[in-house]
């Protein structure tokens, strides 16, 4: 490779942030979100269900909430919790990191809420391949 050109690799991406390249492709797309959903209940309805709680309207634009009501809502996990709520914790924080540092937009302002299925069954996150789609 010439002096001066650079081209990220998979090694690159998998080496440097720690992601496994090996697994199930990361994909779907939101008009088919319904069958990742027991029962094909409305998003933002199976949002409520898992997180515990729903933005309010002003914070909703389609597919996306601000990224300050998660960050004021999710914030800081109050002592004495219990096991669920600080999974629905786990949950909002993995979608705040996927969102804003791998997988982030030009906005910065909104959180896309397409990555809440792979965030939904935490044991089986490991086994996406991230690197790939960080790369990509």
């Amino acid at each position: 490779m010439p002096f001066g050109k650079y081209t990220i690799t998979l090694q690159d991406v998998a080496y440097q942030l720690g992601l496994p390249i090996v697994g199930q492709y990361v994909t779907g797309c939101l008009m088919e979100f319904e069958q990742y959903i027991e029962g094909g209940r409305p998003v933002w309805m199976w949002f409520q269900e898992l997180l515990g709680v729903l933005p309010h309207a002003n914070c909703i634009d389609k597919f996306t909430m601000r990224c300050s009501w998660m960050q004021d809502t999710f914030g800081e996990i109050p002592d004495g919790t219990d096991d669920a709520t600080i999974r629905r914790y786990a949950w909002a924080y993995i979608v705040m990191l996927l969102e804003t540092l791998l997988f982030g937009d030009k906005s910065g302002t909104h959180l896309h809420i397409q990555w809440l299925p792979y965030v939904a069954k935490l044991e089986d996150m490991n086994g996406y391949s991230w690197g790939l789609t960080a790369l990509s």
